[in-house]
């Protein structure tokens, strides 16, 4: 039987890693608290109880919060605005890529390796699951990479439903299950606050697969029953209603462990899709169309093979870390950014007197993936001639609009911003009117930012939406004076140490360790 780790020991090894990542010794880090090296090393191997006021020391040398009585939900950042940012930063894996890349290693019953997974709660959320219900997951090589392995029996009775419900992409285990079970269940979908997000389209398109769910049940899960004979079908035609990311993974996952053809017509071609495309071509799944609209895949009976995928660069933090530079006047560089995810954003940028830089293209690690480094210069932005809305790839990317909010609140004139997609993301925008931005809500879809700001420091709840609380803290970043955010879950749900990166970079942003 396992041992279970006592609470010392599990400070000590969160201590020992910061430190690492760091690049600090142990000398260098009891200097820093006033303290001795051989009490930092006991306190890294469990053997020495620590103080709440050591670990508050500790917290603020290694500029990351140790302990929070509660959990990562109850976190808050304190910025010092104002500052300009410097320096360049590589562009880390995409968070959309790795949950969907988790939910595929299900259907293979050898040894994944993922590579560079991002470390983030959304990806915590799902690992737990996965273990839960008996899939083995390991952090290798100084937990830059995730080995999975996948019984051929899981134990769904078991799963862990708190985690579950913290994560709408656990509607994607959908796919890869109908091949395991005739009747199972999973808890109903969370994730961002942004209004109902209606799973029909899941369901719709996994109907061709024999796949029956009660969703209306009131149980709070969806009860699944899969009608077997249907997987047997050698030639399957659907066309998807909605072009959907996660719903053309689903199908993607679900054909690609049917031995005959299925035509997947209104697939999005989307960067995390393309990632699950590629990882499945590893797998020995024969895929055409990657890209386009249209896809054509012929699976397996079975899949079981040791493979290693590299994940794409994330275009969503590029684009985060562009609107940082310019909503603080700075010139920074962004190395591995995804180019052909960005080329929309980066045109409309230029058409508001963005000025920027982009080296030759390379390909990133999984051999498909095109990157370029942008610097991006100091700019003096002019809202854009025409209305700003999304469009499913290869238009400006659905997740990317939000950033435009904060960026318009530094651009000379009145901008329109239109979210036709969610129900209610764009009334998160008015929490930019706390720092003192000109925000005019026309409708729950459309609103108008007038430019530029005069920014005002304040204290705010991070809006319980991922990208809507990063912008947040972006303009955070540019208002002079101490501004705090609390309850930033959200923004740790998709970013991996942001605020660590954000201070690589100048800014002066810390969390806070009050418990």
């Amino acid at each position: 039987m396992k041992k279970t780790k006592t609470y010392q020991e599990v400070i000590g090894e969160t201590i020992e890693q910061m430190r690492n990542e760091k690049g600090w010794t142990q000398e260098e880090l009891a200097e820093a608290v006033g303290s001795s090296q051989s009490a930092i090393h006991r306190i890294e191997k469990g053997g020495q109880n620590i103080s709440l006021d050591m670990i508050k020391k500790l917290s603020e040398a290694l500029g990351n919060q140790i302990l929070s009585i509660n959990d990562s939900v109850s976190q808050s950042f304190r910025i010092r605005g104002g500052k300009e940012l410097h320096g360049e930063i590589t562009i880390n894996t995409s968070k959309n890529a790795a949950v969907g890349l988790l939910c595929a290693a299900l259907l293979n019953t050898g040894k994944t390796v993922l590579h560079r997974v991002a470390r983030i709660e959304e990806v915590f959320r799902i690992i737990e699951v996965l273990e839960s219900i008996g899939v083995k997951c390991h952090w290798i090589n100084r937990r830059r990479d995730l080995e999975i392995i996948s019984p051929r029996e899981l134990k769904l009775e078991d799963m862990d439903v708190e985690a579950a419900r913290r994560t709408r992409s656990i509607i994607m285990f959908l796919g890869p299950l109908i091949h395991r079970y005739a009747k199972f269940r999973i808890p109903y979908a969370g994730g961002c606050s942004l209004g109902t997000r209606t799973v029909e389209p899941h369901l719709k398109a996994l109907e061709s697969f024999g796949l029956n769910i009660d969703a209306e049940c009131n149980s709070g899960f969806y009860e699944v029953t899969v009608n077997q004979k249907m997987l047997n079908a050698t030639d399957r035609y659907i066309v998807l209603t909605e072009r959907g990311d996660t719903v053309t993974e689903n199908v993607l996952m679900a054909a690609a462990l049917c031995p005959g053809k299925t035509t997947i017509v209104g697939a999005s071609p989307n960067y995390m899709v393309q990632d699950v495309c590629f990882f499945l071509e590893k797998l020995g799944v024969k895929i055409s169309g990657i890209g386009t609209t249209k896809l054509v895949v012929r699976g397996r009976p079975a899949i079981n093979a040791d493979v290693d995928y590299y994940l794409s660069e994330d275009p969503i933090e590029a684009m985060s870390f562009i609107a940082a530079a310019l909503v603080t006047h700075s010139e920074i560089t962004l190395l591995r950014a995804p180019i052909e995810f960005l080329e929309i954003e980066l045109e409309v940028l230029k058409s508001m007197n963005m000025k920027f830089e982009k080296t030759a293209e390379y390909v990133s690690a999984n051999g498909r993936t095109r990157l370029v480094d942008l610097t991006i210069k100091k700019s003096k932005l002019v809202a854009p001639v025409d209305k700003i809305h999304p469009m499913p790839f290869p238009g400006l990317n659905i997740d990317n609009l939000p950033f435009f909010s904060v960026i318009a609140a530094v651009s000379e004139g009145r901008t329109l911003i239109h979210d036709w997609v969610f129900e209610n993301r764009a009334i998160y925008t008015t929490e930019l009117a706390n720092l003192n931005v000109k925000v005019e809500l026309l409708d729950a879809h459309r609103i108008y930012v007038e430019g530029p700001t005069n920014w005002r420091s304040a204290e705010l709840v991070a809006p319980q939406a991922l990208r809507p609380a990063v912008v947040v803290l972006i303009g955070m970043l540019a208002a002079p004076g101490t501004s705090i955010l609390r309850n930033v879950y959200p923004i740790n749900r998709g970013y991996q140490d942001f605020a660590a990166r954000l201070r690589h970079l100048g800014a002066d942003i810390v969390p806070l360790t009050g418990i």
